[in-house]
């Protein structure tokens, strides 16, 4: 049986048709976030991937100071112009407002939801798209971040591991409270380094996510590290891996335990 209601998102079901409404381009506008939110959904996107690109829509109405169907491709020049050359905003940052802002318009001009025609009904106008290959920046290879930005050298990642480890003894020392925290930012620095951890994986990581791998019983229990909470393709769950201990960054007399002494050189690549 066919829906008559539309997918989810499409305009009647977020506005209720022939009906006067108070602010009509304020709440049309919102109207329009709500079904782009519920669409999102249903694509399984990740609620902080929705409330950021919506942060992008919501910043770029603020900065034209028009509605979506009133917005034109000048608009969204002097909008990455300004955050270019202005903000410095580094290309990742460019890349992804103008991919919000195309997939925001793709959804408003996509017949299917009747956005159009709900604009020209109310407004006289409707939205269209201004997101083009002449106007935005191509997305050409994997690794887009700037080249200033390198992997630290080995003395730099000691220097970083005797900090961490100088904070918590001097904490301790004075017998403050902190110490504990301390510690713990500590041992999450040198874990993330030992097995080449995310931040949100290192976040999420338990006791429980360590192993054994029986190629390499020395380390007992801490044999490998089950990351339950890697990056996810889009759409799709958190994505899971196992990354095998390796190098001689435990000690093994009796039951295998991580050391408080993990430094780069215990680490083999």
């Amino acid at each position: 049986m066919t829906n008559q209601r539309g997918p989810a998102g499409a305009a009647v079901q977020q506005i209720a048709r022939n009906v006067a409404l108070f602010n009509p381009a304020e709440q049309v506008f919102q109207a329009m976030l709500d079904g782009w939110r519920n669409q999102q959904l249903s694509r399984n996107l990740a609620f902080t991937t929705i409330a950021r690109r919506e942060q992008v829509i919501t910043r770029f109405r603020s900065f034209t100071g028009e509605d979506p169907w009133a917005w034109t491709v000048g608009d969204v020049d002097e909008f990455f112009m300004e955050l270019r050359a202005v903000r410095s905003a580094s290309h990742s940052t460019l890349l992804a407002y103008q991919n919000a802002l195309r997939l925001f318009l793709g959804y408003l001009t996509d017949p299917a939801y009747g956005w159009e025609q709900e604009c020209l009904d109310r407004f006289g106008t409707h939205p269209v798209q201004v997101c083009h290959e002449w106007n935005t920046a191509a997305h050409v290879q994997e690794a887009s971040s700037r080249p200033r930005k390198r992997p630290l050298t080995r003395d730099e990642l000691q220097d970083l591991f005797d900090y961490a480890d100088d904070r918590v003894d001097h904490a301790h020392r004075h017998g403050r409270k902190g110490w504990i925290s301390a510690f713990r930012v500590a041992t999450a620095i040198k874990v993330a380094y030992a097995w080449g951890l995310r931040r949100n994986e290192v976040r999420m990581l338990e006791l429980t996510d360590f192993g054994t791998n029986p190629h390499a019983p020395e380390f007992g229990g801490y044999g490998v590290l089950y990351v339950r909470h890697g990056k996810a393709m889009r759409g799709s769950p958190p994505k899971r891996r196992s990354v095998l201990t390796v190098g001689t960054a435990f000690s093994t007399s009796g039951t295998a335990k991580p050391c408080g002494d993990l430094h780069p050189n215990d680490v083999v690549s």
